[in-house]
């Protein structure tokens, strides 16, 4: 039996959407005051979904305590508090976009799971506004 698994966690980040190769008055144009040049922050809200095969002899699809240290020690260490521009090395050359912040937290988790498992990751950056990325 198939079964998802969610963990909940919790971030909050500074940072900057835009082009470098691009003017400000074009970066304005296509992020808006999201290009801010003196940065913004989120409290963003993340969900990590893990599927597969319910284990007969624990009961469980993966330890949600070892997921728990596992989001806390490759996520919340490295994102939370921080200005993802300049203090997150993966997006030294990467836009922080919610879309791209997924993929990075999907590219932290996974290795760390047994391959069978399959993961998702849904970045809320607002209420509203939110992002998932299942790895393909």
């Amino acid at each position: 039996m198939r079964v998802t698994v969610n963990r909940k966690a919790h971030f909050n980040a500074a940072h900057r959407l835009y082009k470098r190769d691009w003017d400000d008055d074009r970066n304005k144009r296509n992020f808006g005051k999201c290009s801010n040049p003196n940065f913004h922050g989120h409290n963003y809200e993340l969900v990590v979904s893990v599927t597969g095969e319910v284990d007969p002899e624990t009961g469980f699809v993966v330890d949600m305590k070892v997921l728990k240290d596992l989001i806390y020690s490759e996520v919340e260490t490295a994102l939370d508090h921080k200005n993802l521009n300049i203090e997150v090395e993966e997006f030294k050359n990467l836009n922080p976009t919610a879309e791209n912040i997924a993929v990075v937290i999907w590219n932290k988790l996974k290795p760390n799971l047994n391959p069978d498992l399959e993961l998702a990751v849904t970045l809320y950056e607002t209420p509203r506004n939110f992002v998932t990325y299942t790895g393909s």
